[in-house]
């Protein structure tokens, strides 16, 4: 299937790894332009460097900053469009922050994990809907989680972060909606890869109870990876979904009851 988006600029945050760069790949992959931003610029050119090999150099533009910072956002929208085009597709995918188990949780923990995965969605999601709106077009995808979809036993400020996406994708929906503009949500699971959380965890003896975990709670038996997340997100951010928005769609192996 031709997703149309030959030539579209895609802006990923969260692009040197992981279920972003697999959004990335998939998105080169359907001829778009891909913007990347990263915290680590050493990381990102790395990968910029790769894929240029492959789809070309023009195909690709890259910023590396805190994707949480409201500034740097707006600085690497901004730069974006100048240098590489206006931006058609935006994907918000910070997330994690380490969190104890249980309701002690200091302030600044809270606070960190809360503006790692919440606020950072939001601020981009703003951005580019300041963009994006006025055109009349374009798509928005934010990466949640299901442990945004009920209560799992995940860390606090996780769980309630990724709750708090899954609605605020469904308003921005509303919100947008009358402009043309669509917003979506991916609400993933166990993705593992290299660098990743789940790679970590099951290195060893210490991950065998990880492995009977998801034997027992994934139906498939098995942890997605990176390119399984990627092409519903390629279609989500297409023209081909065009009567899609407001959707949280779980891609779980199915473990979602």
């Amino acid at each position: 299937m031709d997703l149309q988006l030959k030539d579209r600029v895609i802006f990923v945050a969260g692009a040197s790894r992981g279920i972003g760069l697999g959004i990335v790949e998939a998105c080169l992959a359907e001829g778009a332009k891909l913007a990347m931003t990263a915290r680590g610029a050493e990381a990102l050119e790395a990968e910029r460097a790769r894929l240029a090999a492959t789809y070309g150099a023009g195909k690709l533009w890259t910023f590396a900053g805190d994707m949480r910072d409201p500034a740097t956002i707006d600085a690497a929208v901004e730069r974006a469009e100048t240098e590489f085009g206006p931006i058609w597709g935006a994907v918000a995918n910070v997330g994690l922050h380490p969190c104890p188990p249980g309701f002690e949780i200091d302030d600044e923990t809270w606070d960190a994990g809360l503006s790692q995965n919440l606020d950072s969605a939001f601020r981009l999601s703003r951005s580019v809907l300041r963009r994006m709106t006025p055109r009349g077009e374009g798509s928005l995808l934010l990466i949640s989680s299901i442990a945004g979809l009920s209560a799992l036993g995940s860390p606090l400020t996780y769980g309630t972060s990724k709750a708090a996406m899954n609605h605020l994708s469904k308003e921005l929906a509303r919100i947008a909606g009358p402009s043309g503009v669509r917003v979506n949500t991916i609400a993933p699971c166990n993705i593992i890869f290299p660098g990743g959380a789940w790679e970590e965890r099951t290195k060893g003896p210490a991950g065998e109870p990880w492995l009977r975990w998801i034997d027992r709670e994934v139906p498939l038996k098995r942890f997605g990876r990176p390119e399984e997340i990627a092409l519903p997100a390629a279609f989500l951010l297409s023209p081909v979904s065009s009567f899609l928005t407001g959707a949280v769609l779980p891609v779980d192996g199915g473990q979602t009851r």
